[in-house]
């Protein structure tokens, strides 16, 4: 089996538009072959997801989740295209499980790569750096990119594995409910509060 790169996934996430856990899948699936795991993307409908992904979603809805000692509380925005979806129960579902999930997860600090902080992904790369100085340095750049990788995974809200569904992505999840519903579903923005945080 071929060693599934970042940059494979990028470019297969690029071409599809899919998930970034959906496109890695694939790509282990095909043994690293882009153009096999692009028919496995489609025939899921994670790819045709990617098609509707540049429609504007200014419909949606605020959900919350307080947690039990009152302690800690979460809002979050999810936007889809249509009132009639945002009224749909299985959308609200995935707003309120996703409160529940970032409630359960203080790392949390973007939805997106691309929204974590310069300054905080700097540092991180410095200090995984730092940490693979010892190492020799035809591995020490993989080094590197796996602890920020794995770093990524636990700031970045759709690279987490969902609390209550530990075998699928925040992406996996928002990827099959805009496959399932016919709608580019968007997580918008969250707010979490915990006492004396």
């Amino acid at each position: 089996m071929s060693a599934i790169t970042a940059a494979d996934v990028k470019a297969l996430r690029d071409r599809t538009g899919a998930g970034m856990m959906a496109c890695k899948n694939a790509l282990a699936e095909s043994d690293g072959d882009i153009e096999k795991a692009v028919e496995l993307l489609r025939a899921r409908g994670e790819a045709q997801a990617a098609k509707r992904a540049g429609n504007e979603a200014g419909e949606g809805t605020v959900q919350s989740y307080i947690h039990s000692n009152g302690r800690i509380g979460v809002l979050v925005e999810v936007n889809c295209e249509t009132d009639f979806v945002a009224r749909n129960d299985a959308f609200v579902a995935f707003a309120r499980d996703l409160a529940l999930h970032i409630a359960a997860s203080p790392s949390t600090l973007a939805i997106t790569e691309d929204d974590v902080p310069a300054e905080d992904r700097e540092r991180e790369l410095r200090i995984a750096t730092e940490q693979a100085a010892d190492k020799p340095e035809n591995v020490r750049e993989r080094i590197v990119q796996g602890k920020l990788d794995k770093w990524l995974d636990e700031v970045v809200l759709l690279r987490q594995e969902h609390v209550k569904h530990e075998d699928q992505t925040i992406e996996d999840l928002r990827a099959k409910l805009a496959s399932d519903t016919g709608e580019n579903v968007v997580i918008r923005r969250f707010a979490r509060f915990e006492i004396g945080q």
